[in-house]
């Protein structure tokens, strides 16, 4: 997988890309390094928003137009930790 060879990845920017398509728990594989993730205006990614709620150093994350789904009632006191 592509993102496995980026291990050194802290910040994730992708916006106004229709041709760009996943799943974000794709992004596990950075787990430990990734501080912001921002994916906007990409309408074939998808997933579960909570697929990232243990990201220890997530900062950021913005998902607006996305086919991610989730309720941010789901998020828990110990879910995006910092």
């Amino acid at each position: 997988e592509i993102l496995g060879g980026l291990s050194s990845l802290k910040e994730l920017c992708c916006c106004h890309d229709n041709e760009l398509a996943g799943n974000i728990n794709s992004l596990r594989v950075l787990k430990d390094k990734l501080e912001e993730v921002v994916i906007r205006c990409c309408e074939s990614v998808e997933g579960r928003l909570m697929d990232l709620a243990d990201f220890p150093r997530l900062r950021e994350l913005n998902l607006c137009f996305t086919a991610v789904t989730g309720d941010v009632r789901d998020v828990g006191d110990h879910d995006f930790p910092n």
